[in-house]
């Protein structure tokens, strides 16, 4: 009596020659790009290496701006430094979005009726967006206090934040406008046609897409924010750059400013990486068909 061909027992699977032939040159193509890879980046080190160290103003140039003794005469007090920086990060980053996203809505605004705030916002955007941030820091920092107005702070980080706020907030409200724009017209119609209203639509349809959609490109403004914080010691805040230059106008030695270059990158590296991480997810999700 013959087996019954449901419950009979299936062989293992076993891989083809074939495939396991092209799953061995896929491994050594992968390890060969890996050892000339590593083997470039050596070699260019190696030569960058060789080239500064043996220029001949190394020696002055090693002991102008990387002594180590400076370095750690300077570490304690950049890094006190850094507190107002990651503080200012805190509170001008949150409200550069959030300004910034009604200046996007402003610019959006449909309708002939919204013309001047369509044309408020536009200017806003286009002024700031071209206005040097250092010369904002310094007309808002010594500009402000100058006018002597009643119950308006004179605090030079506060007027700092608020003029990274106002230079920021252009940007980001152009990032924010290019969401909104990239989301497809029949979204909004759909969403009319469902009884939703102009203000639940963008709420409900057009905002979560468009953010959704910008997150890597706003990462990455948090991260410019980031290091220009440092900006604010014009106005004479003691933060990580001003702490650096008090150091080295006692020293004569401009260590204390490569530490505090190097504090900055180390705080903007996760941010930037997070940042990339959200682009090749997103990319790999579209090309899945998981993102509208």
């Amino acid at each position: 009596m013959s087996a019954d061909p449901i419950t009979e027992e299936r062989a293992p699977y076993a891989p083809s020659e074939r495939r396991l032939a092209r799953e061995a040159y896929r491994r050594s193509r992968t390890r060969r790009s890996a050892l000339i890879a590593t083997a470039s980046t050596l070699g260019v080190a190696a030569v960058l290496f060789l080239v500064i160290t043996g220029s001949p103003g190394w020696p002055v140039t090693r002991k102008t701006f990387l002594d180590p003794h400076y370095a750690r005469e300077a570490l304690s007090p950049v890094l006190h430094g850094f507190v107002l920086n990651l503080e200012l990060l805190a509170v001008c980053g949150p409200t550069i979005l959030v300004l910034g996203l009604l200046i996007a809505a402003a610019r959006t605004l449909r309708g002939p009726v919204f013309l001047p705030v369509r044309l408020l916002a536009t200017a806003y955007v286009d002024f700031f967006r071209g206005f040097p941030l250092i010369i904002l820091l310094l007309l808002t920092v010594f500009g402000v206090p100058a006018l002597q107005l009643q119950g308006v702070t004179n605090d030079p980080i506060l007027l700092g934040g608020a003029a990274l706020v106002i230079n920021y907030s252009a940007y980001v409200a152009e990032v924010f406008r290019a969401g909104i724009e990239s989301v497809h017209p029949s979204q909004r119609a759909a969403a009319r046609s469902l009884g939703l209203g102009y203000a639940q639509t963008m709420r409900f349809v057009v905002l979560p897409q468009a953010v959704r959609r910008v997150v890597p490109a706003l990462v990455n403004d948090m991260a410019s924010l980031q290091k220009d914080t440092g900006l604010v010691y014009v106005g004479g805040a003691i933060d990580a750059v001003a702490a650096a230059h008090i150091q080295v106008a006692s020293s004569f030695n401009y260590t204390p400013l490569v530490v505090a270059g190097l504090g900055f990158v180390i705080l903007t590296i996760p941010m930037t990486r997070y940042a990339d991480w959200l682009t090749r997810r997103m990319d790999r999700r579209r090309a899945q068909g998981g993102i509208v």
